[in-house]
């Protein structure tokens, strides 16, 4: 029989990395088109990388936040900073694969925020908020900086399919079932919500008529 039931604190690093790294990207990406300086590229990688997990630990108390405790998650956004400075042609022309990938950064981040507000002894229904706010903090934070109305907020199905995994995973693990298994349905469920909205075009419902009031 396979081992699944992994440490959390393990599964939560792991999941943390590579969806800093993923986001960390997709940061870069805007301050390179909009023709910032490197420094500002690092400061929006950083900040699309960290900044869900940042509000995360603050608000349950995770203090100082991994993204300060731990070297690694320092170096994430730097190293994604720089790989998108020097190759942004490159990474460009992969847009729609950078889409994906964001795509599994929000996944995982949604499933590693649900799972350690559990840990920090939150209740089902606030740790699927906290899951979602991790998945979409980031990004929020970013369009802010860079002078964009926020992805969440452009009809885009984004926070939605964030919050149905983060709770995917929070009933798992609510009813008992093994931590990978639960993290990985969970994350399944954000990543082909978000993939099919991306592939047919699905919004999230918007106002009907005239935009004066």
């Amino acid at each position: 029989m396979p081992h699944w039931d992994l440490e959390p604190s393990t599964l939560l690093v792991v999941l943390d990395l590579v969806g800093i790294f993923v986001f960390a990207i997709s940061g870069a990406l805007v301050a390179v088109r909009k023709e910032l300086d490197l420094f500002a590229v690092l400061v929006l990688a950083g900040t699309t990388g960290l900044g869900g997990g940042f509000l995360r630990d603050v608000l349950i108390g995770a203090t100082p936040p991994a993204a300060l405790a731990d070297w690694r998650y320092l170096l994430a956004p730097i190293g994604a900073g720089l790989l998108t400075f020097f190759f942004h042609p490159t990474l460009g022309r992969l847009e729609r694969r950078v889409t994906v990938f964001d795509a599994f950064g929000l996944a995982v981040f949604c499933v590693a925020g649900a799972v350690k507000a559990l840990e920090y002894g939150l209740g089902p229904l606030p740790a699927a908020l906290l899951g979602m706010v991790t998945g979409i903090g980031g990004g929020m934070l970013r369009d802010v900086l860079a002078g964009r109305v926020p992805v969440v907020f452009r009809g885009e199905l984004y926070a939605t399919p964030a919050l149905a995994g983060a709770a995917v995973a929070v009933v798992g693990l609510e009813l008992g079932a093994p931590l990978l298994p639960v993290a990985v349905a969970g994350a399944a469920v954000c990543l082909v919500w978000r993939l099919l909205a991306l592939w047919r075009g699905w919004q999230a419902p918007m106002p009907a008529g005239p935009a004066s009031v």
